[in-house]
């Protein structure tokens, strides 16, 4: 992906490396499975009796040195490389929804995103890396720990810039249903409805990864692209997809527990928001969900 060198977003929030208010000692810095994973490995452990996170190297449970003396946070150049990388797309993918959110009738408001090390307190509770990059609607923040994106690449062969974008886009996505309305609307749902929860969950996801492909086509427009990084986005959808993380886990692939949807679902709706290029297209709710050809 082209881009010029600037300086670092004001809506990027650096607290890598501190200890959360409200946590503990110890917090586990192995595996980061993100954009649901842990939720899913929660499912599977709970229907299965089999500890699914013990499969993950540090995962939850894992040993871990408490007593290990708090320091300042020492970061490697390529990570501070990577930095401010997250913070141009940041601004971009803002910068695009403040041009065009208006078209959907509502005004864009900034986001703010907080990079965080092993655990974080934020406004939706204690989190550990293991949730992955997440969007906290109660402070309209989005948090990642950057040791995910070495996941993505080495755990779930989705390597590239693009890729790395793609996540940022999509938990931005996630912003845009709160201002919108979307996101109270299937809280109220899931209440009234609770049978139709997980339902309305991926429909919910399948919308966000629609809203970064709406994103994706703006850089597209301003050749800002460059060969491979639309392959790398619909890598990175399709490798967090629950059917291929439950293979991956050695787990029988069950539609009933999915939370984000399938690899190819999300792959067809990324395509849908990079090829249409407007929050209309992306009414995941309305239409129906591509069928899987595996079932």
């Amino acid at each position: 992906m082209r881009r010029e060198p600037g300086e670092r977003s004001p809506n990027l929030e650096d607290r890598r490396g501190e200890t959360p208010a409200g946590g503990g000692p110890g917090f586990p810095g192995g595996i980061r499975i993100g954009l649901g994973g842990a939720i899913l490995l929660l499912v599977l452990s709970l229907a299965t009796g089999q500890n699914f996170f013990a499969l993950l190297d540090g995962g939850p449970g894992a040993d871990v040195d408490a007593d290990r003396p708090a320091s300042p946070y020492q970061a490697s150049p390529e990570e501070e490389r990577l930095v401010d990388f997250v913070s141009f797309v940041l601004d971009d993918v803002q910068e695009t929804w403040t041009r065009t959110l208006p078209e959907s009738g509502r005004e864009y408001r900034v986001a703010k995103l907080v990079l965080f090390t092993d655990a974080v307190q934020s406004g939706c509770g204690f989190v550990e890396s293991a949730m992955g990059p997440f969007y906290c609607p109660a402070d309209r923040k989005v948090y990642i720990d950057l040791g995910f994106y070495w996941q993505l690449k080495a755990r779930f062969g989705a390597p590239g810039d693009f890729a790395q974008a793609y996540v940022i886009a999509h938990e931005i996505g996630h912003h845009v249903q709160n201002l919108l309305g979307i996101s109270d609307k299937v809280q109220e749902l899931r209440a009234s409805h609770p049978a139709d929860a997980g339902a309305l969950s991926i429909r919910l996801e399948l919308q966000a990864d629609c809203l970064a492909g709406v994103w994706a086509r703006s850089t597209d427009q301003r050749k800002l692209l460059e060969q491979g990084d639309v392959e790398e986005a619909i890598g990175a959808a399709a490798a967090v997809g629950d059917d291929r993380i439950q293979r991956q886990l050695g787990a029988r692939v069950n539609p009933e527990t999915w939370t984000h949807g399938s690899s190819q679902q999300r792959v067809a709706w990324f395509r849908q928001g990079f090829a249409d290029g407007r929050v209309r297209a992306c009414d995941t709710f309305s239409n129906r969900l591509p069928a899987d050809r595996d079932g």
